[in-house]
């Protein structure tokens, strides 16, 4: 599997190894705009959805592990999936970055990496992202990773938690 790197990151297909990193991400701080930390069985749960999304297709999506390009040291995670939005087949894009890591740019290199993944892959000619209207640093990463902010929107995540989030869009054909 294809490796994608920036000046200061590597995004890393997610494995089996990288429970640890999820586990890290699953604090309340880093999920405060998400319904907070999930329990032990959901996590493993998601652990494996990780793992299987790498495994198929890049078309189908991609889980990566954010890494340090210069150290190897994992800092977070970022990804892609499909769905249908607004009956238009879509990727969805999610992120994290972990917070002793936060304010250096990784976030924003990371987004726009799995962006290049996305658009390298095919299938679909958006990617759009949905953090919460409160969440005033994703909403910032996704500006400056060159997404657009279409309008306010009632979005569900995780099931059964509705959140009042921006709808950010990235056209994977324009190369700015």
């Amino acid at each position: 599997m294809a490796t994608h790197n920036t000046q200061d990151i590597r995004l890393t297909p997610w494995s089996p190894d990288d429970l640890p990193l999820l586990q890290r991400s699953n604090s309340p701080e880093m999920t405060a705009h998400v319904g907070g930390p999930e329990d032990e069985e959901t996590l493993l749960t998601r652990q494996w959805k990780y793992v299987e999304l790498s495994a198929r297709p890049a078309t189908e999506g991609r889980m990566f592990r954010v890494e340090l390009a210069e150290s190897g040291e994992a800092v977070g995670s970022v990804g892609y999936w499909p769905r249908v939005w607004q009956g238009e087949d879509v990727y969805e894009t999610g992120y994290g970055i972990l917070p002793e890591f936060q304010g250096r740019g990784l976030a924003v290199a990371a987004i726009r990496a799995a962006a290049d993944a996305a658009r390298d892959a095919g299938g679909r000619r958006h990617l759009h992202a949905f953090p919460s209207v409160d969440n005033t640093a994703s909403n910032a990463v996704l500006r400056k990773a060159g997404f657009h902010l279409l309008t306010e929107v009632k979005f569900e995540y995780p099931p059964g938690h509705w959140l009042t989030s921006h709808d950010w869009c990235r056209d994977l054909t324009r190369t700015d």
